[in-house]
């Protein structure tokens, strides 16, 4: 009957550890600070296609760079998918982006990433 409640105990107060956030769970000391969720980040695309190719057009409005990338999938099962190389959106600044396929486009869309 003893041990029924031990590990009842340590179920209880592993469950209430495991169901902490994770800000209130001890950091180790000398760590570095994540940047704060709320910094805006990310430059803003607009993309268009037009038959088989595909233009995105992403503009960076904050101060800090944006790595963008444009990936394309193409409708053809025999038609090769892309994806861009990655390009440096400096603070305000504008970049186009290029692709296409042989055939239909399936769908396009534009990563993002931080650079350095």
């Amino acid at each position: 009957m003893r041990l029924s409640r031990s590990v009842a105990s340590m179920t209880v107060a592993v469950s209430l550890v495991l169901s902490l956030p994770l800000e209130a769970l001890p950091q180790a000391r000398g760590r570095t600070e994540r940047p704060a969720a709320s910094e805006p980040f990310g430059a803003t695309c607009r993309t268009a296609v037009t038959g088989s190719r595909v233009t995105a057009y992403c503009h960076n409005p904050y101060p800090e760079t944006d790595r963008v990338s444009l990936h394309i999938e193409c409708a053809r099962w025999w038609d090769l998918d892309s994806d861009g190389s990655p390009v440096d959106t400096g603070p305000a600044q504008t970049v186009r982006l290029t692709g296409r396929c042989w055939e239909e486009v399936r769908s396009a869309w534009v990563s993002h990433g931080r650079a350095g």
